[in-house]
């Protein structure tokens, strides 16, 4: 990098649009629906058992540290020794596969998750969850960018947002429901396991995990596009050659990506024992409550992320990291004042309309982080990314735990926790991602060019060919009009 510029890293990401024809939109469409419903249950999980957070601290005795590692920390952990390495198989192996493979997985562990006698058996069965879902949207990534062009591209993901408001909306609204009605239930005997009403919920949400598997292994493996194309998936060091090669972009997504997934995912785990512990709110009504507001906020936020990036593409060649930069300033006064309010209702309101520019930056992220990685490293770039998300997401989770116990010392408090890490962290994501956005539209750029340039050379390339097979034609007729004469 020169003069704050960023030098061409050896592959170029997808110069080569035209040379292969991209998947029947038939094809395209069934990919993208199934890979949302895979998308919704990995949600729906993860709400279901947020629901049961509270109850989970009583019938198992835990602090408010112990449940911040639960809900917070412990998905995380094996991400990040597992990660990597099956983002590698996205890159390798035909995707399609690697997701099946995950979802069965999630819904297997989920539902032995409700076995757990204690606070370590439900611990580590949270940690080989996200073990399990770690290469989902990497490959998810990997397929819908060899699914659609890159034109095309920030609409398939603002369709994939969908999975997200549909899993964490539906999550939301059962798991209100059944953890009320199953905290009627008696703490029962079987097979010789003490069991609370909570934890038949979890065994019973795991198990659609296997029928979503099978969809995946129906749908098509789109034709790889680039150097992955050609059989040349890349190593480990090419990965990290491209991260530093792009470090001016790359940075400050991930670190703008780092401070907001450390306070959204963080005031997400501990919402519902917020509204319990400062309104006194039940898990039904939370529920009802936050389904219905935050399927609104999403869905305006994924329609809203796809035009408002759509808008400005057609006036900035940066106009993903720009528009991602924005939203992150917009949301960050609301999640402040979320805490902050008097009732449930406008805390819910607050923190809704945060949700809003939080779902939309989604769009514009995504598409940033796959426009500028070269194909055959893409999944393992996407699994990067993603556990910045992830681990720091888990990381805000604990924090908030930790803080409200060791710094506020009362359960009650935990409101105090929340206003402390949104006037921090809210701030420094904006601030931090808005440092890639001249660096990521100079690359916008220069990969436009290349892309250009390739074009013109398979163009000359087809006429060149043309011309010598017209040539050939030429002087097979010349040779034969003597003999038919």
């Amino acid at each position: 990098m020169r003069g704050g510029t960023v030098e061409p890293a050896a592959p170029v990401a997808d110069a080569t649009p035209g040379s292969q024809p991209w998947p029947a939109q038939r094809a395209a469409y069934y990919g993208l629906a199934v890979i949302i419903l895979a998308t919704m249950l990995n949600f729906l999980d993860a709400q279901v058992f947020g629901m049961m957070a509270q109850r989970i601290k009583v019938d198992f005795h835990l602090s408010d540290e112990r449940l911040g590692f639960l809900i917070g920390l412990a998905p995380i952990l094996f991400y990040a020794f597992v990660g990597i390495p099956m983002a590698r198989l996205v890159d390798f192996y035909p995707r399609k596969y690697v997701l099946a493979g995950g979802m069965v997985l999630i819904g297997g562990i989920t539902a032995l998750g409700g076995l757990a006698q204690n606070f370590t058996q439900l611990f580590l069965s949270r940690m080989l969850v996200g073990a399990g879902g770690s290469a989902h949207a990497p490959g998810a990534y990997s397929m819908l960018s060899d699914y659609f062009p890159p034109a095309r591209l920030p609409r398939a993901f603002g369709f994939l947002q969908l999975g997200f408001i549909g899993g964490n909306t539906l999550g939301m609204f059962l798991g209100g429901q059944l953890v009320s009605f199953a905290a009627a239930w008696p703490v029962s005997q079987w097979l010789g396991l003490t069991m609370h009403g909570w934890q038949w919920v979890l065994m019973m949400v795991g198990l659609p995990g296997v029928l979503i598997s099978g969809l995946l292994l129906l749908a098509q493996e789109p034709q790889r596009r680039g150097a992955a194309a050609r059989g040349q998936p890349l190593p480990v060091k090419a990965v990290l050659h491209e991260l530093g090669a792009r470090r001016a972009i790359y940075v400050p997504l991930f670190a703008g990506l780092a401070f907001s997934a450390s306070l959204s995912l963080g005031m997400q785990v501990w919402r519902v024992p917020f509204l319990i512990r400062t309104y006194g709110w039940h898990e039904a009504q939370i529920g009802n409550w936050m389904a219905t507001l935050s399927l609104v906020s999403w869905l305006i936020g994924a329609a809203f992320g796809t035009l408002f990036v759509e808008w400005l593409a057609k006036r900035y060649k940066d106009a993903n990291v720009r528009a991602a930069a924005i939203l992150f300033a917009v949301a960050a006064p609301f999640e402040i004042l979320s805490p902050l309010m008097p009732s449930a209702e406008l805390s819910l309101v607050c923190i809704s309309i945060a949700g809003v520019c939080g779902l939309a930056s989604a769009v514009p992220q995504n598409a940033a982080i796959q426009r500028i990685t070269p194909n055959e490293m893409r999944g393992q770039v996407t699994a990067v990314y993603l556990f910045m998300f992830i681990g720091f997401g888990g990381l805000g989770g604990q924090l908030i735990g930790s803080v409200t116990q060791r710094v506020f010392g009362s359960d009650a408090d935990l409101w105090k926790s929340i206003v402390l890490l949104a006037s921090i962290l809210g701030p420094l994501a904006a601030l931090a991602i808005t440092f890639g956005i001249r660096p990521y539209g100079r690359e916008v750029e220069r990969l436009e060019a290349a892309e250009a340039l390739e074009a013109i050379r398979e163009r000359k390339a087809a006429e060149a060919a043309e011309a010598v097979e017209a040539a050939e034609v030429a002087k097979a007729a010349k040779v034969a009009a003597p003999r038919m004469a």
